[in-house]
């Protein structure tokens, strides 16, 4: 099993169980928003306009982690052609779900971005979407994955909001940073991509890169980064190089 799906899978278990709708509101305990509020809207709502996109009708979309899908939504309703995915069968549920109420369409589908890189490309998009998935790909192969994975599907604009490396961010016991490459690791049993350290194994758990090193990362694999904003320069706007 990869490194990234037992925990998500977990997550949104508990998250259909407790009848929760957000990946937010599992673990922010003072989390007050509806399926309208999601991490990514503000910078979201910044970006769009200055995309140029045109009429929304005719804009093809695609966001890939997309949990139970507020975001995909809010496109949709927006008038966007919106395509989906997830890794977890339970997000995907609970985000057909939350289309349904909504009464906006929206095409789910359970994927792994990572698995698709040079598989055959049916249509690129004109927008990719990342709302905070970036984070939990961690290995450098599984990120040159997913990038070679978007790169070859898009025609427009790559729009990121990923957590980043921030100077006060205390990491639980059981976890180490590694500062050289801004993975943190989480103590574990031996299993896919697992490191040992001290007789401790350690399994990637996330990325906390700096700006300047997500920057060139995005460069490298192929994209132009037109912008990057927020308080630690997790919000970034590519197209293709």
């Amino acid at each position: 099993m990869r490194y990234y799906y037992a925990e998500h899978e977990d997550a949104y278990r508990r998250l259909r169980e407790r009848g929760i709708r957000q990946w937010s509101a599992l673990f922010e305990a003072e989390w007050g928003g509806g399926v309208d509020a999601f991490p990514n809207r503000e910078f979201l709502e910044r970006a769009l306009p200055r995309l140029a996109l045109g009429d929304p009708r005719d804009v093809e979309v695609l966001e890939y982690g997309c949990g139970t899908g507020p975001a995909a939504c809010f496109l949709a309703g927006l008038g966007y052609r919106v395509e989906a995915v997830d890794l977890i069968p339970d997000a995907i549920e609970v985000a057909r779900e939350i289309a349904a109420e909504l009464g906006v369409e929206v095409e789910f589908a359970v994927r792994d971005m990572c698995a698709l890189a040079g598989e055959p490309v049916r249509k690129q998009y004109d927008l990719v979407l990342d709302g905070y998935c970036l984070q939990s790909i961690v290995t450098d192969a599984d990120r040159a994955a997913l990038f070679a994975a978007v790169r070859e599907r898009l025609r427009g604009y790559y729009v990121i909001s990923t957590a980043m490396y921030a100077p006060d961010r205390e990491y639980d016991v059981g976890f180490w940073y590694d500062a050289e490459t801004g993975i943190c690791y989480q103590a574990g049993a031996p299993g896919d991509a697992a490191v040992e350290r001290d007789g401790t194994w350690y399994r990637p758990h996330r990325r906390h890169l700096r700006p300047e090193a997500l920057h060139t990362e995005l460069e490298s694999a192929g994209f132009q980064v037109l912008s990057q904003e927020g308080p630690d320069g997790g919000n970034v706007i590519c197209t293709r190089a």
